[in-house]
């Protein structure tokens, strides 16, 4: 299980810890917090926080779910972590449909600074992070019209991540990364009515990772 979405400024010990403190608040142990919010009761177990010298991080799937299980906000949630409240800052902002056009890129994959917006998020914690607006109902129920999402391209894409992929013929994709082989990548659908879709490295311009979900 990944990070993904979760501030960076955060440690392994101050997410689990804020889950435990939001089932303290709430009257739950951990394992009682899993089940109101439709996960395994094991899912928070102490035991496999840590797996061998491997730190587990809880999913994002996992943390959205008891937010929205106890009705509890991202930034009440980094404030359980004794992180405090996320600082915001300007991040450009691009449509989903601009992304795949000329121009809002520079050579190394980065936003060029032309023609984009710029709006308050929270901080991303690299230099070069953008905002990407969604458009279209290929990604539902996981993004959805209106969602913004940032994304981070100092943050290394692992297995079961979602990211942005944007392709050397222009096309912008939102997937869930999948089997990786040395020459080709598995993209895995948000939306189920999609099929997964194999890509060779070298079709690809760039793949960064999502880390946070304006939902």
């Amino acid at each position: 299980m990944q990070k993904d979405n979760i501030p960076t400024m955060l440690k392994h010990s101050d997410i689990w810890n804020a889950i435990d403190k939001l089932a303290e608040k709430h009257g739950m142990s951990p394992s009682g917090l899993a089940r109101r919010a439709g996960l395994s009761p094991t899912v928070f177990n102490r035991s496999k926080r840590i797996v061998g010298k491997r730190k587990r991080w809880p999913s994002t799937e996992s943390i959205a779910l008891i937010l929205q299980a106890t009705g509890t906000d991202l930034d009440s949630f980094v404030a359980l972590a004794g992180a405090g409240v996320p600082t915001r800052g300007k991040l450009p902002l691009i449509g989903y449909a601009e992304a795949g056009r000329e121009g809002y890129f520079d050579e190394a994959g980065y936003p060029s600074g032309q023609g984009w917006d710029e709006v308050d998020m929270p901080a991303a914690g690299d230099p070069h992070a953008f905002v990407l607006e969604i458009s279209g109902k290929s990604m539902e129920p996981i993004y959805r019209e209106g969602d913004r999402i940032i994304v981070s391209p100092a943050e290394k894409p692992r297995r079961g991540d979602r990211v942005v992929v944007r392709t050397r013929g222009g096309e912008v994709m939102v997937k869930q990364l999948g089997r990786e082989g040395a020459q080709k990548i598995e993209l895995v659908s948000l939306n189920p009515d999609y099929p997964p879709i194999t890509l060779a490295r070298r079709d690809i311009d760039w793949m960064y990772r999502i880390v946070w979900a304006s939902q």
